[in-house]
């Protein structure tokens, strides 16, 4: 006679109380745990799918401070999450699939486990919007960029293009033109949807160019970047053209998707929050790129970042 078994029990997933829960662990997630723990706060990190956000994939940093001969983005980001469990951080390799603010202590539910917090910093981030072409994913790293203050250094003296029409593509290319000798910024559309300053700059710039009504179908090389082929999306017509990188600007898809309806979100997707990193849910904080859509660096990540468990440990402190 086979023995039964409790499937419920089997199945359920274990819950754990805390004071702070922190998703996501990229700089301002890993600063706002240094800067919990030191408070005696004993936060909890969820990882989620990639350990350090997206500054872990920079392939080097040069402009964090402390650190002058600079260092790669999963480097920086294995050193803060060093630092904040040296202090007490608990960081769990999980991700958040289910949150719910209709009272407190918050309920999350990750694939493992279900966490009641009574504070939360959310730290999920933003992902640069890819072309999704053939050779993009290959060569990320490899004379693809997303971001030209990252990387642009690298770019010394050669020639690249730009990907977008937009502010972002305009004050990228811009500030590129410091490095490279010649920018060739492909747009889809006859004409630019920057502001009238911004355009008046790029194309003032003697090293900045234009391929109008054109995309980019395919980015080719062997070890680097070497070539694209574009389409111009009014004639048809395919052409190869020669470079040395692709930088995308083409906007930022906010991780926010699990927050919708349960938190304020501007137009764009980005999390709401003042001064004091408060959202509209009271003990809910937002940090780093979910809550930036402006400046989106390592550096003023982790000062949000820090900034959200300043207030958190004020919060705590004053409900006792």
């Amino acid at each position: 006679m086979g023995l039964k078994v409790n499937e419920e029990k089997v199945y359920s997933k274990a819950e754990e109380n805390v004071k702070l829960l922190i998703i996501g662990s990229g700089p301002a997630g890993l600063a706002a745990a240094l800067y919990a723990a030191r408070a005696d706060l004993n936060p909890v990190v969820l990882t989620g799918m990639t350990m350090g956000g997206q500054a872990s994939l920079t392939h080097l940093i040069e402009n964090y401070p402390g650190f002058p001969e600079g260092l790669g983005g999963a480097e920086l980001g294995e050193l803060f999450k060093v630092q904040a469990e040296r202090f007490g951080t608990k960081v769990v390799y999980d991700t958040a699939i289910d949150v719910d603010f209709s009272e407190r202590p918050y309920r999350v539910e990750t694939y493992n486990s279900i966490y009641f917090a009574d504070t939360l910093i959310i730290s999920t981030g933003a992902n640069p919007r890819h072309l999704d072409i053939k050779g993009e994913e290959e060569f990320t790293g490899k004379g693809v960029s997303y971001c030209g203050t990252c990387d642009g250094f690298f770019f010394k003296d050669k020639e690249i293009v730009v990907v977008g029409g937009g502010d972002s593509a305009l004050e990228e290319s811009i500030f590129l033109s410091r490095f490279a000798s010649k920018i060739t910024i492909i747009h889809r559309r006859d004409e630019l949807r920057a502001g009238k300053i911004l355009v008046d700059r790029a194309i003032a710039n003697e090293k900045i160019n234009f391929i109008w009504d054109s995309i980019l179908v395919e980015i080719k090389g062997e070890d680097q970047v070497t070539e694209v082929v574009i389409k111009n999306v009014k004639t048809g017509e395919f052409s190869d053209f020669s470079t040395e990188g692709v930088f995308i600007f083409i906007g930022h898809i906010p991780n926010s998707q699990l927050f919708e309806s349960k938190l304020e979100l501007d137009s764009a997707g980005y999390l709401i929050v003042n001064n004091l990193m408060e959202t509209s849910e009271l003990g809910v904080y937002a940090a780093g790129e979910i809550a930036d859509s402006n400046f989106r660096q390592v550096i003023t990540s982790a000062g949000m970042g820090a900034a959200a468990a300043i207030q958190v440990t004020r919060f705590l402190e004053a409900e006792e």
